[in-house]
């Protein structure tokens, strides 16, 4: 399978190579928003990687290429330079963090920590999986549904997360310039991931200032705007 695209500009710390992460390779897709994910975070943890990419509407993470290296035929895949597999984008974000603390993306606390995997969970563990791709297709193939019922289904499992999750940010002291404090972390990047997607899908984000301001802080920094999905090779 080709390599494609160049890696980042920054190298990985001596660390970060004794824990097998030098030649790191991301198979994903520009569009995916858990591939974003894991985007943020390496060029948050300035680790260089190759970029695999796979359209998924076109069905290349089922070709039995990449069902070799992901049997489960999802993006985001990380491959460590020893050769180990990673899949799920929380587990792929977790790893990096611990493997090169710096910059931290959860805090040091572990109420704060515990915090921070909630913010991150309402929205990758509530909302996103009923509107991944694969329940988007089959609402169409199984149920005849139109562009429009699907963005409107896309539209209405947003909002009944943007809800609480608005709520849960305006309610707390430690919501400051992003979601727990003055520095982004594994919420932040799982935010500001879930708001580009639902640019596609029309959401209204006014409803939710708080939300809309966290992602603007967001997209003022380089590494969200270099993992962005129009910033992609593979980008259409």
């Amino acid at each position: 399978m080709a390599i494609l695209g160049p890696p980042c500009l920054a190298r990985p710390s001596k660390s970060a190579e004794c824990a097998g992460m030098s030649d790191l390779v991301l198979h994903n897709y520009y569009r995916s928003s858990t591939s974003y994910r894991v985007r943020i975070a390496l060029e948050m943890k300035g680790l260089t990687y190759q970029y695999v990419p796979h359209h998924l509407r076109h069905g290349e993470h089922l070709e039995p290429a990449y069902l070799s290296v992901n049997p489960q035929g999802l993006v985001p895949a990380l491959i460590l330079g020893d050769g180990r597999l990673l899949t799920q984008s929380l587990a792929i974000i977790e790893f990096l963090d611990e493997t090169k603390p710096e910059p931290p993306l959860l805090p040091q606390d572990a109420p704060g920590r515990a915090r921070v995997r909630m913010l991150a969970q309402m929205i990758a563990c509530d909302i996103h999986p009923v509107n991944n791709l694969r329940v988007l297709t089959s609402l169409r193939t199984l149920f005849g549904a139109g562009d429009e019922d699907v963005a409107n289904w896309f539209r209405h499992w947003v909002n009944e997360g943007f809800q609480p999750l608005e709520k849960s940010l305006v309610s707390s002291p430690e919501t400051k310039t992003f979601c727990h404090g003055d520095t982004p972390g594994l919420a932040d990047i799982c935010l500001a991931a879930q708001v580009t997607s639902n640019a596609r899908f029309g959401v209204d984000l006014t409803p939710y200032p708080t939300i809309t301001r966290i992602h603007a802080a967001c997209m003022a920094l380089p590494a969200f705007q270099k993992a962005a999905p129009e910033n992609q090779i593979d980008a259409e």
